[in-house]
């Protein structure tokens, strides 16, 4: 049974929203139920930035979530104001490029990737978002690379269709990393 419900959080220009809409795509590629709820402030670059996605087998009852089953954490701030949201045992994916400070809880999984440094060193900051989602699927495996693949062909078509590749690079990217640093 899959009933996740993540929410994304960081700065306005990180990809925030567009890493929650990939997310809630894959998760529909996979034939799941899913909602994405996008927030920002008034600021947009720069401002705060937030997505809430639900991905499950089963319809989703509301697009809000307060209790989220899985983080992304993009910036110190985020970690300040949703650390405290999650249920127990839940999946926190921390930016650590951007994010210092440890965690005060110790009943949530914690997931320290330096995604603005991948980004750098792959040649591809705006691709940035994708590493994030390729990450979060092989941490969670509430979305596969495979639905990822196929959310990005969904999203990246006519004048943009020359994106899709280095969008799909920066997903693997993002997937591998994650493999080789958490798997047990």
């Amino acid at each position: 049974m899959v009933n996740e419900k993540l929410i994304v959080a960081g700065f306005g220009g990180q990809g925030v929203l567009m890493i929650g809409k990939m997310v809630a795509l894959s998760g529909m590629e996979n034939g799941m139920e899913v909602s994405w709820l996008p927030a920002y402030g008034s600021e947009m670059r720069g401002g705060t930035a937030t997505c809430s996605v639900n991905v499950s087998d089963e319809p989703v009852d509301s697009p809000m979530i307060q209790k989220p089953t899985a983080l992304i954490i993009m910036n110190l701030p985020s970690l300040l104001k949703y650390e405290s949201w999650a249920v127990p045992g839940a999946k926190v994916i921390i930016n650590s490029s951007l994010v210092e400070q440890e965690p005060t809880r110790t009943d949530i999984d914690v997931y320290k990737v330096p995604f603005n440094d991948l980004a750098t060193q792959a040649g591809n900051e705006r691709g940035m978002n994708m590493l994030v989602a390729g990450a979060y699927a092989a941490i969670t495996g509430s979305i596969t690379l495979q639905n990822l693949y196929d959310a990005i062909d969904h999203t990246f078509v006519d004048s943009k269709a020359k994106f899709a590749e280095g969008n799909k690079q920066m997903a693997k990217l993002g997937y591998d990393y994650a493999v080789e640093h958490f798997s047990k």
